[in-house]
């Protein structure tokens, strides 16, 4: 049962984002399954929200791209409802297509301008805390993105901006145009991030804990692989995402089949360590010094309440050993899993 929004909420463990002194919980509520996407149920996904704000979250990201909307709609109810807006540090994102025509979409001036409006207005807010560029744009200089991305900010509509799935050097670059031109700078940088995706390891988190950069991992548990549920012997669970992506769990590919030897090797390391494989997941990406929180997506009540101790769990070093010995620092069990694909890759870019 959820706690009446008068009462004085449970606590989190909490840790500041970058180098702007807010305090966020360590567990972020990412909200990408209320709406069409996910929990089709409008009410018992504001019920969500508000569970996760009475237990203690004050950290909420969202993104105008979620169920076209409409995911942005149900936040800003939830916060409305629970009365705690300015306990609440409220994140989304813009960039990808909100309509099939041009100029719908990316980092200029002129969609920027539009989209915080939109989403403004669907949050039922007067400021965001945290606007993200959801993806890099080729097709928009920096200076464009960061140039409105200032104005927002001076105008009070924005608190702080931030990045999401770029790679190192679109980090560096984004930091050095700041500085160059006396533009605000992204103060964080949203990755994928869990034991079976570790590509970042290897350059993106120093990257952005050289630049003091708050760092927001999506996708702690894998896309459900660290759920618990896959192992070895029992029968592969039917989940909302292998509906909208079979190939997700296709155990014919190589690498799919690597994703589910791991997953059953770290079931039992977490059963050997007493805790569920959810919190050893969570409280791994957790682990490293270079985050800040883990963006938990739960799509039910239930998904909400087997994650919430998460941030409180530390991992000895014997069990960090042992899951160095199923995936290596800095490796991605499926390379498919990083988050994004690098279109300069693309014959027609390589041979001109």
């Amino acid at each position: 049962m959820t706690t009446s929004s008068t009462a004085q909420p449970a606590t989190q463990p909490t840790s500041h984002l970058g180098r702007t002194g807010v305090e966020v919980s360590r567990l972020c509520l990412g909200t990408m399954m209320f709406g069409d996407w996910g929990n089709r149920d409008h009410s018992e996904s504001i019920r969500i929200i508000r569970h996760a704000i009475d237990s203690g979250i004050n950290f909420i990201d969202t993104a105008d791209i979620y169920s076209f909307g409409e995911s942005e709609e149900i936040v800003g109810q939830a916060i409305a409802q629970s009365g705690r807006r300015d306990d609440i540090v409220l994140a989304t994102k813009f960039f990808n297509g909100m309509k099939q025509k041009p100029n719908y979409r990316g980092g200029s001036r002129r969609w920027i301008i539009r989209s915080v409006e939109d989403s403004l207005r669907r949050l039922g807010t007067d400021h965001i805390d945290l606007y993200q560029m959801h993806r890099p744009d080729e097709h928009s200089d920096i200076e464009e993105s960061l140039g409105a991305l200032t104005d927002l900010v001076t105008a009070g509509k924005v608190r702080y901006i931030g990045s999401s799935t770029f790679q190192p050097s679109q980090v560096v670059e984004a930091q050095w145009s700041a500085r160059q031109n006396h533009l605000a700078r992204f103060v964080s940088e949203q990755p994928p991030y869990s034991i079976l995706t570790r590509g970042i390891e290897a350059d993106l988190l120093p990257t952005t804990q050289r630049h003091g950069l708050g760092t927001l991992v999506w996708s702690p548990l894998a896309g459900g692989w660290l759920s618990g549920r896959f192992r070895h012997g029992a029968e592969l669970p039917s989940t909302h995402r292998s509906d909208r992506n079979p190939g997700h769990y296709d155990l014919s590919k190589p690498a799919i089949a690597a994703k589910l030897d791991a997953a059953d090797a770290l079931g039992a390391v977490a059963d050997e360590a007493g805790i569920p494989l959810v919190h050893l997941a969570i409280a791994f990406v957790l682990r490293h010094p270079a985050v800040t929180s883990a963006i938990i997506g739960p799509r039910t009540m239930e998904q909400l309440e087997t994650q919430l101790g998460a941030a409180s769990v530390v991992l000895d070093t014997e069990v960090l050993d042992r899951i160095d010995a199923i995936v290596a620092p800095g490796t991605n069990v499926n390379p498919e899993d990083a988050g994004f694909s690098n279109y300069w890759l693309d014959p027609a870019r390589r041979r001109g």
